[in-house]
């Protein structure tokens, strides 16, 4: 905690800060209030993920009585919120709404819409860690998905998955697999744009600031040759982890990580990847995800 304090970001040391006390986020609530503070968990949730910034003078406020309440020094949290490194994160937007992160933005929508899902399913991701199979005809063969995910509203009880094929995919053919968790729930498609969404029903209804452990697979297979892996993000916060294995007897000459702020924006933050010699495969890391693309592509040629 000393070091979260030292060097931040503020969320970090927040999250680190509430952790170290064992204080759920209902309980941070209820002694902010007897400070005469009114900050909603949600708010709290947000602010230790890195996903909104206290700003406004009554959450500043807020910021020097959780100094007290958590037991820090003086002005720990609140120096880390003037951080010039830090600054420029505030103009970056929260959230990302899905027509600038996905090309197919209007049939997942509609397919959203049928299932009763709204865009913000009450859940923000803390850890993700995902694996993509490329086969022998570098098709994607499927992928699986660990998620650790915290409640940011009370009475969650889904967390809605969303496929997005390959071009040539056959979303009818894609199995939905509920591994760890979870069970499948409703499962819909767009059999033109390639788009799946899947519930996954958890076996218990979330309190905010609670957290949930799953995981849950897609098997395909159908789509023609992949080049590449995107994973959209509406939200920043949470760590993101991205393993890609390849077939023995297809094996791409180059691969590279990339990031985009939106589908239709330029790439950036490319670097090399090498691809190990025993398991064939690449991975990246994000310890702290931002709103937009994230990704793998590679070159068979």
């Amino acid at each position: 905690m000393a070091a979260a304090l030292r060097t931040g970001p503020f969320h970090l040391a927040l999250r680190t800060a509430i952790a170290a006390r064992r204080l759920p986020l209902q309980r941070v609530r209820h002694h902010l209030a007897q400070y005469g503070i009114n900050v909603g968990v949600t708010s709290l949730s947000y602010w230790q993920q890195g996903a909104r910034r206290p700003q406004r003078a009554e959450s500043l406020r807020a910021v020097r009585a959780l100094e007290e309440i958590l037991q820090l020094p003086e002005e720990s949290l609140i120096r880390l919120l003037a951080h010039p490194a830090e600054h420029a994160d505030t103009e970056r937007p929260t959230a990302r709404s899905y027509r600038s992160l996905v090309e197919a933005s209007d049939v997942l929508r509609a397919l959203l819409v049928e299932l009763g899902s709204p865009v913000d399913g009450g859940l923000h991701t803390i850890g993700h860690h995902e694996r993509v199979w490329i086969g022998a005809r570098r098709e994607l063969v499927g992928r699986e998905s660990q998620h650790a995910v915290r409640a940011h509203r009370d009475g969650v009880d889904r967390y809605v998955a969303i496929y997005h094929g390959d071009p040539g995919c056959a979303p009818a053919r894609v199995r939905v697999r509920a591994l760890e968790n979870c069970r499948t729930g409703r499962v819909r498609w767009h059999e033109g744009a390639g788009v799946l969404v899947a519930e996954l029903l958890f076996d218990t209804r979330l309190r905010a600031g609670e957290t949930h452990l799953f995981a849950y697979g897609f098997e395909d297979g159908t789509a023609g040759t992949a080049t590449e892996y995107v994973r959209g993000f509406t939200y920043a916060g949470g760590q993101y982890a991205l393993q890609i294995r390849f077939d023995d007897q297809a094996l791409p000459v180059r691969c590279h990580r990339f990031a985009q702020q939106s589908a239709a924006g330029p790439r950036g933050g490319r670097q090399e990847l090498t691809l190990s010699g025993s398991h064939r495969s690449v991975h990246l890391v994000e310890p702290q995800v931002r709103a937009g693309l994230l990704g793998i592509a590679w070159d068979w040629e």
